[in-house]
């Protein structure tokens, strides 16, 4: 192990800011990827030395990784949550990154990869992280990919407060199980990965004792809070119909909608397995959603 930085590529979103705080918390040193014009400020007043530059442009990833021990990126641009973000950071510049990370030589490249992405080329965000993982294995670059599945804490929130409001919002059938992920556990993995023994090359599926389908989370928080949440779930032929006509203009609706389609077979289930072996025995569903609501202000029974 190196004395050199982790560099992080998407250290002002909402995972990678705690795969930031992760890191520092164990000693490390921090560079953050940031680009030009974007807000610096919280970063920086914890200490992380911040490179300015873009995944687009390969020379301002060479000077970020200048003297780097590692790397771990959670940036995605088919969110669009920020200005300069598009699904051209999901190929180009990922494929940037990738071979910078091979010229400069880095001793570790932790990506935030996606469950099953292996298996749905049908779900564009999906393949790319694949190609993602591709890429680095042929360019020789000593890598791990976490494959986490949905973030449950962005999921229900997305109609806002799932308990304030009593309702949360779905797409197909509600009762379908699939894999669930808490942001702060993948932080907290993605940041043990930097320095993990025997995990080169590996893609570790990461997820929770068991899936579960939106019925039963809404069914456990309700228990745990003794509110009653209804799932308000839209049909998928309504999601696919909106998808065709919407979906010209913009492609995220379509990517969106094959997502959700995909869930519904079922098969979007992580094999924990490895993530016991390496990371410790994966969080319960009931330990999540616990936590979850007490992030939310709910306090819990039991």
């Amino acid at each position: 192990m190196s004395d050199g930085p982790t560099l992080v590529v998407g250290g002002t979103g909402m995972l990678g800011s705690q795969v930031v705080s992760e890191l520092m918390s164990r000693g490390k040193q921090v560079r953050a990827l940031v680009r030009p014009g974007s807000d610096a400020a919280k970063l920086e007043a914890v200490g992380v030395d911040i490179a300015r530059g873009d995944m687009m442009q390969p020379d301002s990833l060479n000077q970020a990784l200048a003297g780097v021990d590692a790397v771990i990126t959670s940036a995605a641009g088919y969110t669009r949550h920020r200005k300069g973000d598009s699904p051209e950071i999901d190929t180009v510049g990922n494929a940037n990154l990738a071979e910078a990370a091979s010229r400069a030589g880095i001793r570790r490249f932790v990506l935030t990869s996606i469950l099953t992405c292996d298996q749905t080329p049908q779900v564009p965000h999906f393949w790319h992280k694949k190609l993602m993982e591709d890429r680095l294995g042929q360019l020789g670059v000593p890598y791990v990919a976490l494959r986490p599945g949905a973030f449950l804490d962005q999921v229900t929130r997305s109609g806002g407060d799932p308990v304030a409001k009593g309702r949360v919002m779905w797409f197909g059938s509600p009762r379908v199980p699939l894999t669930f992920v808490l942001t702060a556990d993948l932080a907290r993995y993605l940041a043990d990965a930097v320095d993990s023994p025997g995990v080169e090359g590996q893609h570790i599926d990461i997820g929770w004792d068991r899936p579960m389908g939106m019925q039963d989370f809404a069914d456990i928080a309700g228990r745990m809070t003794g509110t009653r949440i209804k799932v308000r779930s839209v049909p998928m032929p309504v999601l696919k119909a909106a998808a065709a006509v919407v979906g010209r203009r913009n492609p995220i609706v379509k990517d969106m909608a094959t997502m959700m389609a995909w869930f519904q077979t079922g098969r979007y289930v992580a094999d924990t397995t490895r993530q016991r072996d390496v990371f410790g025995p994966p969080p319960t569903a009931e330990d999540a959603i616990r936590r979850l609501m007490g992030t939310l202000g709910h306090s819990v029974r039991g």
